[in-house]
């Protein structure tokens, strides 16, 4: 049984549109199955963005910063436009190949 065909974006189920975090459950799972070619092409830019996030919240964590406040809510901002513009690029046809790869 393939658990893929149970899992659906809410929002592309509504909007007909890909969000930013289209294809991140499949993604994991891929991770997790060691299929990173895969869960890279069900969602390339949370899939490069993983390794910032998680040192970001180690960062916050620590008690000893290894940046200054001011510079994380620029890099905050920074991430949440660019998913932003992600989100608007894979709905473009000439970005398909940003879109999450058919369920296989």
């Amino acid at each position: 049984m393939n658990i893929f065909k149970f899992i659906y974006c809410p929002f592309y189920k509504i909007t007909n549109l890909y969000c930013p975090g289209c294809g991140i459950t499949r993604m994991c799972l891929s991770i997790f199955k060691g299929d990173f070619y895969q869960a890279f092409r069900y969602n390339p830019l949370l899939f490069i963005l993983i390794p910032m996030a998680i040192f970001l919240m180690i960062n916050h964590f620590i008690s000893y910063k290894l940046m200054k406040k001011s510079t994380q809510e620029k890099i905050y901002l920074v991430l949440i436009v660019i998913l932003i513009i992600f989100g608007i690029l894979r709905n473009i046809p000439y970005f398909s190949y940003l879109q999450p790869t058919k369920i296989h």
